[in-house]
């Protein structure tokens, strides 16, 4: 979730499609409609294709008012959906997954090819800074689903339900997962809890909204959990964990989410499942791996310990806003290069303009003075 300044310019398009519905192992494939909205913009042009091979495609192109890359949002790659992902599975290749919470956080996620992004509510902290992840609320979370959905075209978008909004009733649950996937653009929820919750899945699932899991240490229940520890590290509780991955997977997950167990255990979940287990904290076994997108890109100074540092970019940001300030000091900024010019006649008649109004100015003070 870390901040990117630039904007981006996109082609908007529009496209009826009807994909197979099929279920497998609580997987719902299904292709969804994702209309692209355009945001500051001036001049649109609409062009119909009506052509037989796209008669109901329209597209809009536009002129955009600020800087965005021309690649925003232009995929190339199939779209990722939930029986993409259960091919990866049954191939035994690992999925990706990273969390985002905006829109350019999200456009990077898919450009960079990841198969699923996580609007995680992990958001509550790294990009809010709430002290844990049950602080969120919907409202909030499906603002940021939203600008991640915005930059979203391939990758397969899931999100977590916010804490207080699923635990009360399977009913309350399919409410705001409704919300989540109607308002949020969202093609899937996440929700936190074992066995217990198996029956709110069950009546999710049915309903047609596909639900991923999350079993181990879940952050939002930390409190009840002595705080961020690892869970399963006794025969007891890694006896409870499966029992717990069975109801999940019964109950309709697509996948489980594995979060702060001991790799054995995981391990071994992992191979009694016939979903796929995304690890965090769980070791190598998984059948995929997610991580908070702030950790890996290095952006605050301390990270889990299962978290690989792919960048430390939070020196580089830091180095390059102090540049600009001492740029700004400086006055070496802006440059040039990074004005706009005038017509040189038009120039002419606007120092013209400005001499004359001088002119006036001075005529008028001097007046002034005479009468007093």
């Amino acid at each position: 979730m870390s901040a990117v300044s630039s904007r981006f310019i996109q082609v908007a398009s529009k496209t009826v499609s009807r994909a197979p519905r099929s279920v497998n192992a609580g997987l719902v494939a299904c292709a969804p409609l994702r209309i692209v909205q355009q945001q500051r913009v001036v001049g649109p042009q609409v062009v119909r294709d009506t052509s037989m091979n796209h008669p109901l495609r329209t597209s809009v192109h536009m002129r955009s008012y600020s800087s965005r890359p021309a690649d925003a949002v232009m995929s190339v790659r199939p779209k990722v959906t939930l029986a993409t992902l259960r091919k990866l599975y049954k191939r035994g290749e690992p999925i990706t997954v990273m969390t985002a919470h905006d829109f350019p956080t999200g456009t990077l996620v898919d450009k960079a090819g990841i198969d699923m992004t996580l609007v995680g509510d992990s958001l509550a902290m790294v990009a809010l800074g709430h002290t844990s992840t049950s602080e969120i609320t919907i409202d909030e979370m499906l603002h940021h689903c939203r600008a991640v959905a915005r930059g979203t075209r391939s990758s397969f978008l899931v999100a977590d339900m916010a804490f207080g909004t699923y635990e009360t009733s399977p009913d309350q649950a399919v409410t705001n997962a409704v919300r989540m996937m109607k308002e949020g653009k969202v093609e899937a929820v996440k929700l936190e809890g074992g066995k217990e919750m198996a029956p709110t899945i069950a009546r999710l699932t049915q309903v047609g909204i596909p639900v991923l899991g999350h079993i181990g240490l879940t952050p939002q229940r930390q409190a009840s959990l002595g705080g961020y520890k690892v869970q399963g590290k006794t025969v007891a509780k890694a006896k409870a964990m499966i029992e717990d991955a069975i109801a999940l997977q019964q109950a309709g997950c697509y996948a489980i989410v594995l979060e702060a167990v001991p790799e054995p255990v995981a391990r071994h979940i992992t191979d009694i499942l016939s979903i796929p287990t995304i690890g965090i904290g769980a070791g190598a076994g998984c059948s995929g791996q997610v991580l908070v997108q702030q950790d890996m890109l290095g952006l605050y100074g301390q990270v889990p310990r299962f978290c690989k540092t792919y960048r430390s970019l939070a020196d580089d940001i830091v180095g390059a806003l102090r540049e600009f300030s001492a740029d700004v000091k400086s006055r070496a900024f802006p440059a040039a290069e990074h004005c706009y010019p005038m017509p040189q006649e038009e120039l002419k008649r606007f120092m013209n303009m400005v001499h004359e109004q001088k002119e006036d100015e001075h005529k008028g003070a001097s007046a002034s003075v005479g009468h007093a």
